[in-house]
């Protein structure tokens, strides 16, 4: 893919032109003309993702419409007043759009309800991103990539976006000016137009994620509640934790006794992230550790979930054990007042088996 890329605009005669020349000592020229030589050598390797970036005014929307002028995502059309899941391709099946919704971050099946122009903007770019995976799936190409979300949401919204177009092994170009979303979207080439550098680049770990997780109150849990995908109630026996990242508080689990026969044990009751961060596995990860620290206390770890995204994560873990395939309850739980919600849609039950945490830790977290 190589070519010589020219723009070239008319000037108009006009008294301010003719004094700006006079301010800047600016040739009369009856026209303005800009140029780029591009060589994308793309046909090289295979690639996932691709980015090009640089600063306004250097040629990255030029190049790109050149290029791939059928690809260039532009703004949707949304129902105005029907679900956001409305606005996804009709061949598309619900089980197809909510595996493409939670993995790039937009994980939240009473949001999914709603029109998309009530989302917040960081959840329309997730939304926007599933839907172009969905209608695109040779290539899509998303100029002004991450402009209009704040970074924090740009970054992790990355993460999330790099791991599903490698797991569908589809092919996406983001054009953008912010140069902080490489580490995170992890590109397999770069091409810069300010310097004309193209270069490949070897996959590498996107930065840490680091959590700070201590016991919490129940008083935490408002902040998570809007965002559980099933309930806002939170039982006042359970034992909860929070996790921070950057001292901002992103994730909350919290776990009850488990009745029933067989060793003692806990089962897990909420586990939310906030949504800005989802998409990178942070849930998972604050639940896995809870988990290990029942574990090194003596305890059996158990989770049942609805989720789709957690059911597939926890059964491709080597960390969970499936107790019960995705089911509806029957026999002594069907008969359970508690559980009778759960006779109408599908649920699985999960053991933790993973490693424990070392037991001092264990107390000092369940202690904090």
């Amino acid at each position: 893919m190589q070519t010589i890329l020219t723009v070239e605009s008319p000037i108009v005669e006009s008294a301010r032109v003719a004094q700006l020349r006079g301010m800047f000592d600016l040739a009369v020229e009856k026209t303005t003309r800009l140029e780029w030589n591009v060589s994308l050598p793309l046909d090289e390797r295979s690639w996932n993702i691709g980015l090009i970036a640089g600063p306004s005014g250097c040629g990255k929307s030029t190049i790109a419409r050149h290029f791939w002028p059928g690809h260039l995502h532009h703004d949707f059309v949304w129902p105005r007043h029907a679900a956001l899941l409305d606005g996804f391709p009709a061949g598309l099946s619900i089980k197809d759009i909510t595996a493409l919704l939670s993995a790039v971050g937009f994980a939240s099946p009473p949001a999914w309800l709603r029109p998309f122009h009530v989302l917040s903007t960081g959840q329309q770019f997730r939304v926007t991103l599933a839907r172009l995976l969905a209608e695109a799936p040779e290539l899509a190409v998303m100029d002004e990539y991450t402009s209009v979300v704040d970074r924090t949401v740009a970054q992790i919204g990355s993460a999330a976006l790099a791991k599903v177009v490698r797991q569908r092994g589809q092919r996406f170009i983001a054009v953008t000016c912010h140069e902080d979303v490489e580490a995170w979207l992890q590109p397999d080439w770069v091409y810069r137009p300010a310097e004309n550098a193209f270069t490949w680049r070897r996959l590498q770990r996107r930065p840490a994620i680091s959590l700070a997780v201590v016991r919490c109150q129940a008083s935490a849990w408002p902040l998570f509640a809007p965002h559980h995908y099933l309930s806002a109630a939170l039982n006042r026996s359970a034992v909860c934790f929070l996790a921070s990242w950057n001292e901002q508080p992103i994730a909350f689990s919290a776990w009850l006794p488990f009745v029933g026969a067989g060793p003692p044990a806990r089962r897990e009751h909420r586990t939310v992230t906030l949504p800005d961060f989802q998409g990178v596995g942070i849930g998972n990860a604050l639940s896995a550790l809870i988990a290990s620290m029942w574990k090194a206390l003596g305890y059996r770890a158990l989770s049942t979930t609805t989720h789709p995204a957690m059911m597939r994560a926890r059964q491709r873990s080597p960390h969970w054990r499936l107790r019960r395939p995705p089911s509806l309850a029957v026999g002594r739980e069907r008969r359970l007042k508690k559980l009778q919600h759960a006779t109408t849609r599908l649920t699985a039950g999960f053991e933790y088996v993973g490693p424990a945490l070392p037991r001092r830790l264990a107390r000092l977290l369940l202690a904090s």
